[in-house]
């Protein structure tokens, strides 16, 4: 009876949460939240701060498209010296997201702190976690837990990972292409440019389909995290039955009907990839894929929408060969779709000029860390 007390009470604790995001994706991912119904949302530098409990981590974990990971703000602890850090950490409960026998996986930063050896503070606080549950030493295979330390003129925060691998690995990108997008990052540039899966999307280098199939699962109301486990599956107080419930409200929400979605690339095998990777998203069926090359494509692949890509700018072609690229692009987004939104991603701006159409860069990226712009055709 008792166990069954603290777990309603640890379901109903308020805590503080925090959705890591990539540099510039921190206001679609507070919108995000704010729809999910979340409780103080607040976008800063690098994420998002939001309060919840059980079924608020949960549901973000579920449904957030562009988040990295969600923490909770464990604790913080102002200490100057490790035996200080050690008697502090002594005192937390760490039962509330670790079982005995787990072993920490500490990511620590340090800035203007006298603690400084990261691997002393790792080596500090499992001593500390490990006694605190009564157990002796972690389990040589047994769970592992991230803890998220920052240590900053003297206060030690503490936070512990509910994600596990990070979101972006929704579990169907098992064929990539040579330039990966990232699962989150394609979703976030969707939602920045206000495509809401209510008309058409169009990619003409669409790779290893990322942006199309991001598109799909958005259009279609399906949760990116609905296939995946996570960390938070192994604390003490996971409880199953509300993960079941979400999951059960979630696959209601669905729908079943999708824009046109096309993309097209010059690589036959790099579109099989692509469908691959939408089979195993379970959108294959919504997906239109044609092996073109920029100067093959002269008709426009459906009603007006969002024309979308993620042209290569890597250091594997010269600087005339992605002068080519660019201008092709331009030609396909000026003669082909003139009445589209149109838009691209690109480290630099004199090579996004290079399209010939007046642009405005609406966001501030980073990619497979390039740091890149999204520009939109006026």
């Amino acid at each position: 009876m008792r166990s069954q007390i603290e777990d309603l009470e640890v379901k109903k604790q308020v805590e503080q949460l925090f959705a890591a995001t990539a540099p510039g994706l921190e206001g679609v991912c507070a919108a995000e939240l704010t729809a999910l119904g979340m409780a103080g949302v607040k976008a800063v530098a690098g994420g998002v701060e939001f309060c919840g409990a059980l079924r608020e981590l949960y549901l973000a974990n579920l449904w957030l498209r562009t988040a990295s990971r969600v923490v909770v703000r464990f604790s913080e602890l102002r200490c100057r010296d490790f035996p200080t850090l050690y008697r502090k950490a002594l005192q937390l409960p760490w039962g509330r997201y670790v079982k005995p026998g787990t072993r920490l996986q500490v990511r620590a930063t340090c800035r203007r702190s006298r603690l400084q050896h990261t691997e002393r503070i790792a080596e500090t606080l499992q001593k500390a976690m490990t006694r605190a549950l009564g157990a002796t030493t972690p389990e040589e295979n047994g769970p592992t837990q991230l803890l998220i330390v920052s240590l900053e003129d003297d206060l030690c925060r503490l936070s512990f990972d509910s994600s596990g691998e990070l979101l972006h690995r929704r579990g169907y990108r098992q064929d990539v292409g040579a330039a990966p997008l990232r699962e989150t990052l394609a979703a976030g540039i969707l939602m920045l440019l206000g495509w809401q899966g209510d008309q058409p999307l169009f990619d003409p280098m669409c790779g290893s389909g990322t942006f199309l199939i991001e598109g799909a699962l958005l259009a279609l109301k399906r949760p990116p995290g609905a296939g995946r486990e996570f960390a938070f599956m192994g604390w003490p107080h996971y409880r199953q039955g509300l993960w079941k419930a979400l999951l059960l409200e979630a696959a209601k929400q669905g729908r079943d009907v999708c824009p046109i979605l096309t993309g097209a690339d010059r690589d036959a095998d790099v579109l099989d990839a692509a469908r691959r990777n939408a089979q195993r998203a379970g959108v294959a069926e919504y997906l239109s894929l044609q092996p073109l090359e920029l100067s093959q494509q002269t008709s426009s692949p459906s009603a007006p929408g969002l024309a979308l890509s993620n042209p290569p700018y890597g250091a594997r072609l010269g600087r005339g060969e992605l002068d080519d690229i660019y201008r092709g692009l331009g030609r396909v987004y000026r003669q082909v779709l003139p009445g589209w939104q149109r838009a691209f991603l690109c480290p630099e701006p004199r090579l996004a000029k290079t399209v010939g159409l007046p642009l405005a860069q609406t966001a501030h990226l980073q990619n497979g860390g390039i740091r890149v712009g999204l520009f939109a055709v006026k």
